[in-house]
């Protein structure tokens, strides 16, 4: 530890923060696998369980609106340690006996659960700004992109670590096991993490919570049809999809989603060196990279929606085909955050990007409902056609982002 207290104070609070987010985000994943399966096994329909994550997503779209405010006002690490506190009582609530687990608890407990994780998101995510200048974008793409694939990678290990428990030791027994550990996080917490990181100077009122930037805006509208492109057919149509349809178990499955959660993390801590081959002089991505490589995922999307529509060789097409969208998102995903980053002004940071965030998480609502709904009614090929349409509604909207960075 003596090398830590050598670092700079906004630094030791930045790592502080990052290592609250990894292990928040290895019982948030954990938690998404563990109520999947287990209800998919208790009876519940696919849009049963796309309803029990409608509270969650719901609640993050307001949380990253407030959130952002409420940082800005109090303090990044004052909203981190308000999430953590919240995860433990969220875990703690669905422990109950399985009687008692009624659409309306688990709802409940998973909205306790989406206002945590987009104030843990918000804090770690706002806190590069108020670290690196705004000369050095190179710099900030690389930490943006190193966060973001790291929280992928362990949430991806949450993934697995949910269906093994659930195997090993069944639902409310892994979920006191989690919340312990969550709750050892949030007592060090309590004690190492001090200071008003990305506090405003001046506190913002209630009403500037909108963003009032064009190129935030622009960002934020493509980003919200970006992650319902993905969670249109991802979480909940893919999971039930694997263990109905090719007998796979709760362990098998987890697995297989923690290994593409893992791989799409690694893939976006590295895409700044991947972007980097088809910009100019290595120059930072801007607006226009957003949109092309948009288009190539939406290509990718559309010619697995026709395999699966055909039939053709089902269960390769998905391996391989989820593995290559995968990796194309994890590219998309650490572009677009690093330009809200980029696009952000300084002070308050966490205005701009809480609004962002909240486009972030309306997409995953849209997403989640759809995901359990379509694929109930129409099928998993269904699913794929409307993430195919709404990626094409993505690159149009990113026709219009600056063809250049803009910084504040």
């Amino acid at each position: 530890m003596k090398w830590f207290s050598t670092l700079d104070k906004s630094l030791r609070q930045y790592l502080l923060v990052t290592f609250n987010y990894w292990n928040f985000t290895v019982t948030d994943g954990a938690l998404r696998m563990l109520v999947v399966l287990y209800f998919y096994e208790l009876g519940y329909s696919p849009l049963d369980i796309a309803l029990l994550f409608l509270f969650y997503e719901i609640f993050g779209v307001v949380t990253n609106l407030i959130g952002g405010w409420l940082g800005a006002r109090i303090g990044l690490n004052r909203t981190m340690n308000i999430g953590l506190a919240m995860q433990v009582v969220a875990l703690l609530l669905l422990t109950v006996p399985s009687p008692w687990l009624t659409i309306p608890w688990v709802m409940m407990a998973q909205a306790l659960s989406g206002i945590t994780k987009d104030l843990n998101k918000m804090s770690a995510k706002s806190a590069i700004k108020t670290l690196i200048p705004n000369n050095q974008q190179g710099k900030l793409y690389h930490w943006v992109a190193v966060l973001t694939g790291s929280k992928n990678a362990l949430k991806g290990a949450g993934f697995f670590i949910g269906g093994l428990l659930l195997t090993l030791v069944g639902f409310q027994i892994a979920l006191v096991i989690m919340a312990s550990v969550l709750a050892a996080v949030f007592v060090m917490s309590l004690l190492f993490l001090e200071g008003d990181l990305g506090k405003a100077k001046s506190k913002p009122k209630f009403s500037q919570m909108f963003s009032k930037s064009g190129p935030v805006n622009i960002l934020s509208a493509a980003r919200l049809f970006l992650f319902a492109s993905r969670d249109v057919w991802f979480v909940v149509a893919l999971p039930i999809y694997l263990a109905s349809i090719f007998g796979w178990s709760h362990s098998v499955v987890g697995g297989f989603l923690a290994a593409w959660v893992i791989a799409y993390g690694v893939v976006q801590g590295f895409a700044p060196k991947i972007t980097a081959f088809f910009t100019k002089d290595n120059a930072a991505p801007d607006g226009k990279s957003a949109m092309l490589w948009c288009a190539l995922l939406a290509v990718v999307t559309g010619v697995l929606a026709v395999g699966i529509q055909l039939q053709w060789q089902v269960q390769t097409l998905i391996i391989v085909g989820l593995l290559i969208f995968g990796a194309i998102f994890a590219i998309n995903s650490s572009l677009h955050s690093y330009l809200i980053i980029s696009y952000a002004k300084q002070d308050g940071v966490s205005l701009d990007v809480g609004f962002y965030y909240m486009a972030n998480a309306m997409g995953r609502l849209v997403g989640t409902v759809l995901s359990g709904w379509v694929y109930q009614v129409y099928g998993f090929a269904a699913c794929l056609w409307i993430a195919f349409a709404f990626l094409l509604i993505t690159s149009v909207i990113s026709l219009k982002l600056p063809a250049s960075n803009t910084n504040q």
